[in-house]
This record gives C-alpha cells, structure tokens and sequence, in this order.
C-alpha cells in the first residue's frame, strides 16, 4: 500500500509532500489527523532559517506577528517520540521533521522541513537533538527556496507573512 501523500497551499505556492505512514505510523498519522482536521489552515510560518529549515504548525502563529507563535501544542497536547529502528530517516534537503522542545516526547504539531543537510538533527546520532523525519516534498522545491530566503526580521519570522492555505490529505 502506497504512502498518503498531501498539498501544502501556501501564500507562496503549492508543495506536494510524501508522508512515511508506513517507517512513522505516530508522528506521520499525528500530522494526517491535524491536517484532516484542518488544525493547520491559515497558520503561518513562523520561524524560517535560510541554509537551515524553514519551521511551521504553531497554534499561536495564525495571528502572524504573535509573540506567542512557536510556543504551541496541537489539541491533543504532544507524541510519544518515534525512533523505530527501520526508519533511520536523515534530515536531508526536503524532509519533514519533528520539532520539539528539546525534552523527551514533546512533539506536537510543529513540524519543519529541512533545506540542507542537517544529519545533527537525527535521532539516531549522537547529541541532544532528536528531530525523526515522517515525510518528504516530492514536488515543489522552488516554493520551499522561496520560503527559505524570504527576508525575515526578529526570531527569524518572515517579515511579509507566509501563511498555510491549506493542506490537503490525499490517501
């Protein structure tokens, strides 16, 4: 059975992403039923990095100039952390990875993707971070550039908001 698959509509274009429900059933199916639910329609990006990642799904960024946005839960407050031994994902240029808090299973529903190589971030090297990797673009790279070297201010957010149209599930 094929992986779901989905449509990131942002201001700034449309991204086709792969979801690895079958290596990440919990952080792949927390994100199918945020997206479903239509938790993540109209949110903004709120902290966007060029030559790192570019970070979306903060409850609090739906007002884009929130101080709050980054701080976030989804609805259901956060995930076990998923480290299955099957699916050592790195965080290469176009994955979907985990945020977190830094603790142990404190993802929610903020998710990034990666614009390089940032195998730092892997959960299964050495280190304090531990972001596993669910999905990946599979179309639309340009509108990920485009988001990346977007010109940002204070925290890293983008100073013309980017905002989550919507995002829609295909299974």
């Amino acid at each position: 059975m094929a992986n779901p698959t989905a449509t990131l509509s942002t201001s700034l274009g449309d991204v086709e992403i792969e979801l690895f429900a079958d290596k990440m059933p919990i952080t792949a199916g927390n994100f199918i039923k945020l997206a479903k639910a239509g938790f993540y329609d109209g949110l903004h990006f709120h902290r966007v990095i060029n030559s790192f990642m570019i970070q979306f799904g903060c409850p609090h960024s739906r007002d884009p100039n929130s101080p709050r946005a980054g701080t976030g839960n989804g609805p259901d407050g956060t995930i076990k952390d998923e480290h299955p031994a099957d699916a050592k994902i790195s965080n290469e240029p176009g994955t979907l990875s985990m945020a977190n808090t830094g603790q142990p299973n404190s993802g929610s529903c903020q998710f990034f993707i990666n614009t390089v190589h940032n195998h730092y971030l892997d959960w299964f090297t050495p280190g304090q971070s531990k972001h596993p990797v669910f999905g990946k673009v599979t179309k639309g790279m340009d509108v990920i550039k485009k988001i990346e070297t977007t010109k940002t201010g204070a925290g890293d957010r983008p100073a013309t908001p980017v905002q989550m149209v919507k995002i829609t599930v295909h299974e």
